[in-house]
């Protein structure tokens, strides 16, 4: 592919990448550095040369290829802050009680969301799930991935992506049908009759 077109498709996708990173990184500043690495690595000649488009054999083509890049990216980060000297505070405050998630996948065909459109109690709820778990549900809710496209963004098997996505879902529900208000808001409320 020559360069040129590259960078248009590539451009293309800058917004869904940007999100990814946010979503992943938690904090603005931090997630445009990572976009910012990720167009850099992307945008290497010989990176370019390299690049196989897979979408016409069903792949997830340059947007499934860039976020393969922001997650590696993210978690490369992630590693060389772990190497950095920690403080005695953030050692101890560490969660060390998560479960593995191992439960059956969810059967649902349904079409990505509008992150934009989503209700702000929603997207506090997921906000507040582990970072695997946001990461798959993100993926595949907003961003309309496949669990197979997911698998090897993330270079897990499709059943650690299955089962995160279960995970983060079950996680969501039960959150949220334990908070009154947000049922009320969100119109959750289990046989409730449609005024209209």
């Amino acid at each position: 592919m020559e360069r040129e077109e590259f960078e248009k498709r590539a451009l293309e996708h800058v917004d869904a990448v940007y999100r990814m990173a946010y979503h992943l990184a938690r904090k603005s500043e931090e997630a445009e550095e990572i976009v910012q690495e990720v167009y850099l690595r992307a945008m290497r000649p010989r990176t370019i040369e390299r690049f196989e488009d897979n979408s016409a054999e069903g792949g997830g083509g340059i947007r499934a290829w860039l976020f393969a890049i922001t997650h590696n990216v993210f978690y490369t980060r992630i590693k060389k802050q772990k190497r950095d000297p920690m403080q005695v505070e953030a050692f101890f405050g560490e969660a060390a009680d998560a479960t593995p998630p191992d439960e059956a996948p969810p059967h649902w065909d349904g079409a990505p969301i509008e992150w934009e459109h989503v209700d702000e109690t929603l997207k506090a709820a997921i906000d507040d799930l582990r970072p695997e778990y946001r990461e798959v549900l993100l993926m595949w809710g907003v961003e309309g991935l496949k669990y197979r496209e997911i698998a090897e963004i993330l270079d897990v098997p499709i059943g650690t992506v299955m089962s995160r996505l279960h995970r983060a879902r079950k996680i969501l529900a039960d959150g949220l049908l334990a908070d009154e208000k947000a049922v009320d808001r969100l119109g959750l409320r289990m046989g409730a009759v449609d005024p209209s």
